[in-house]
């Protein structure tokens, strides 16, 4: 367990040290977040805030290496998660860059984007073994049952990896919303690899997110002073997506993942009644949004979605 505790000690030093130098930096460069006309617009108020604070979270997870090597714990699947989530971030940061120094507000466009994610969720694919691996199936939680998708089973995990990024880049829209959905979920994914999957590199990894999305609330809660960016979200989307296929819970992963997926679903719901019937379900998607317009504030919002990830968590480890 000591193991743990280190790992996620240095990632969140990392963080604590890094990161105020990185705000006056990123604000001397002139990185401040360009505010979408079409969202609320008390949020115009956060527009020149600092973004791509997601680069120090990856940092700090770098540092997850570094307690490996100390405890002599390096393993294959550590490397894949690391070079799945650093190609992940530097996608997000390429869109990061275009939105804030080219002023495009928009950033890649989604061919571009989505092209980035397949081939990266390729290699990671092909190097955690998943175009050799038996392992094929999925598993029904809490029960013995699964399902085998056999040859067939590279593009459900490619797809699981391309949506679950997408899904925490779309939930990254109030400030703290992200860090505080996705630290019971690594934490989770920590424990049980540890405890009962016995793979010491995944909990590692896992847990320096875990101290690193700490340390990154400590300047990213509300009131932000800085945001993690594509370059953040995507990279945390695609660890999470990881950690669920190398630990074969991908289907767990939508319950204690669930903010996430209903985060998506209501954009993808908001845009199908719109074209089909010309009226929208909520008052502005994603769903965060649309409690902040019938008067919710960003930390009764960011507490809720939080809360639900946290029994979610503790619900799945009480019961895989």
């Amino acid at each position: 367990m000591i193991t743990l505790f280190i790992s996620l000690i240095i990632a969140l030093l990392v963080v604590i040290l890094v990161m105020p130098q990185a705000i006056p930096f990123l604000h001397r460069l002139k990185f401040g977040q360009e505010i979408r006309e079409e969202g609320p617009e008390w949020h115009q108020v956060k527009s020149g805030t600092p973004t791509m604070g997601g680069i120090v979270i990856l940092l700090a997870m770098i540092g997850s290496l570094i307690a490996a090597m100390i405890t002599g714990d390096l393993e294959s699947n550590h490397l894949s998660l690391l070079f799945l989530t650093l190609a992940y971030g530097a996608i997000g940061f390429i869109d990061d860059y275009i939105k804030v120094v080219k002023k495009r507000n928009l950033g890649l466009n989604s061919k571009q984007k989505l092209i980035g994610q397949i081939v990266v969720g390729l290699l990671f694919i092909w190097l955690s073994g998943g175009f050799t691996s038996e392992a094929t199936y999925l598993s029904i939680p809490f029960t013995s049952l699964t399902v085998d998708f056999g040859l067939i089973y590279p593009l459900v995990a490619l797809f699981w990896l391309v949506g679950f990024s997408n899904a925490v880049n779309l939930t990254d829209g109030l400030d703290g919303l992200v860090s505080f959905t996705a630290i019971p979920t690594f934490l989770f994914f920590s424990l049980y690899a540890w405890y009962v999957a016995d793979e010491v590199g995944v909990a590692l990894f896992a847990m320096s997110a875990v101290g690193a999305l700490i340390g990154f609330l400590l300047f990213n809660a509300h009131p932000a002073k800085i945001f993690m960016g594509d370059t953040g979200s995507l990279a945390l989307g695609a660890a999470l997506a990881g950690l669920s296929i190398l630990l074969k819970l991908e289907l767990l992963l939508v319950l204690i993942g669930i903010v996430f997926v209903v985060e998506t679903l209501s954009v993808i719901l908001q845009v199908l009644s719109f074209k089909t019937t010309g009226k929208r379900i909520f008052k502005m998607s994603p769903i965060h949004h649309h409690f902040e317009m019938i008067g919710w504030s960003e930390w009764r919002i960011v507490g809720t979605f939080a809360s639900i990830s946290c029994i979610m968590a503790f619900v799945a480890y009480l019961f895989v």
